[in-house]
């Protein structure tokens, strides 16, 4: 194994605004290790929408200057103190969460926050279906508890996220409905299992009613946000779930919960972290996404593997919703 250097290229902001507060350096220090610790070399890193809320300053920062990225996928190379079974050095493990920086060559993680990846997988598919992936399941069977036959709905099913819960939604059993901005992101929706796409600029509600015959939808996967979130509130079913995951439109404004005594919605904004707080939880949960990806029911899709330096265009692809899949980072 190589010589752990003491510096490193890697991308931090000095303050909150658009793309061009991420700075690409090729001096930063390499992590020091604490109690508990792993350090990973990145082979690649996954780009999500929460990097772009840290980065304008919609989720607040812990301090200046941060690194961004949350999750990576990559070899352990130092390991202080104990670890979790298989966390050893020459590993190769996936990791997210907390505020690692993960647009780095080198990060420090908690040791617990990381998962050995299984042979049969990769480390670019390990990366771009590690953190969305364990997103949708978790949405999929923890929040919402979808059952075969149900009616659901994806916001943005051409997306990171939505194309993967199309597709576990399909494999479970459920009635998808897509939306997306084109006809041909509702094709790539349709490949994946949605039986039914929507154009988001037409009008979504009215179709919905068509196609569920009035009953609407038992569970909405809802990771645009302001833009969608009425509309939402209109086509939830009785006792219907509506599962608020993202902000690619903007924050959900303020709302009277009286507004969901009509159909008793059930209202939930979850985070993927509480459902695998706990070790147990995120193995299980884990080698039941890898275990999909491998069985062939999950396709991976990348949408561009972006060297590190362009992590300015890939954080300007991902907001113009114009992307399909996953976006990487390449260290």
């Amino acid at each position: 194994m190589a010589p752990i250097p003491a510096s490193m290229s890697a991308i931090c902001i000095p303050k909150n605004g658009g793309v061009e507060v991420l700075e690409y350096k090729t001096t930063y220090p390499v992590p020091t290790l604490a109690k508990g610790e792993v350090l990973v070399r990145n082979s690649f890193a996954g780009v999500n929408y929460i990097d772009t809320y840290f980065r304008s300053g919609l989720y607040p920062a812990p301090s200046f200057p941060l690194g961004l990225g949350r999750e990576a996928a990559g070899e352990v190379v130092a390991v202080e103190g104990d670890a979790p079974s298989g966390v050893t050095v020459g590993a190769k493990v996936v990791y997210m969460g907390g505020t690692t920086g993960a647009y780095a060559e080198y990060s420090s993680v908690p040791a617990e926050n990381c998962i050995v990846i299984p042979e049969g997988v990769s480390e670019d598919v390990a990366a771009a279906v590690y953190l969305q992936g364990l997103t949708a399941w978790t949405l999929v069977r923890d929040a919402a508890n979808v059952q075969a036959g149900q009616w659901t709905l994806v916001h943005a099913a051409a997306g990171g996220v939505g194309l993967l819960l199309v597709q576990m939604l399909s494999a479970v059993g459920a009635k998808v409905i897509a939306t997306a901005s084109s006809d041909e992101k509702l094709e790539l929706a349709k490949s994946h299992g949605a039986g039914w796409g929507i154009k988001s600029s037409d009008d979504v509600v009215a179709k919905v009613k068509e196609i569920t015959g009035g009953h609407g939808i038992d569970a909405i996967f809802d990771g645009v946000g302001k833009s969608t979130f009425d509309a939402d509130l209109q086509m939830v079913a009785m006792a219907g779930w509506l599962i608020s995951f993202g902000n690619a439109s903007g924050a959900v404004e303020p709302l009277s919960i009286l507004k969901l005594a009509s159909k008793n919605v059930r209202l939930m904004r979850p985070v993927v972290n509480g459902f695998v707080a706990k070790r147990e939880d995120l193995e299980r949960n884990a080698n039941q996404l890898f275990d999909l990806v491998k069985s062939g029911k999950l396709n991976v899709k990348v949408h561009e593997v972006y060297p590190l330096k362009d992590a300015a265009r890939a954080h300007t692809d991902i907001e113009s919703r114009k992307t399909t899949g996953k976006l990487l980072l390449k260290l």
